[in-house]
């Protein structure tokens, strides 16, 4: 069974710092292309970045480009979404998301709030 667990949301000042991570289980992460999303309140939901299974190949969305980094521990089964230089426009719920077997799987989300 796909499951995917997200944590390390909170609340954070801007220009602070923090690592988002995605366990997975029932499948091993490293093979499937995996995604972080986000959705601020009323409004889409964005993605912010992904990383290929061959390869490693990373993508990122043009508001956090140079400041988040996603990651993967192999042995952990698990993907990481570092954030860098938050602002306030970064307080979203973020979500963790593969594909496999043509079926899309979501995480329940994490909240990451950027405020003074």
């Amino acid at each position: 069974q796909v499951q995917l667990v997200e944590s390390g949301g909170g609340l954070v000042q801007p220009g602070g710092s923090l690592r988002l991570s995605c366990a997975a289980s029932g499948f091993i992460a490293a093979t499937r292309t995996m995604r972080w999303y986000r959705q601020a309140l009323e409004k889409e939901r964005e993605l912010v970045a992904s990383m290929t299974s061959i390869g490693g190949l990373t993508n990122y969305g043009d508001s956090v480009k140079g400041r988040f980094t996603i990651s993967r521990d192999i042995g952990k089964n698990t993907v990481y979404l570092q954030m860098n230089s938050l602002k306030p426009e970064d307080t979203a719920v973020y979500y963790c998301n593969v594909v496999v077997s043509g079926s899309s799987y979501w995480g329940q989300g994490t909240q990451v709030t950027v405020s003074s």
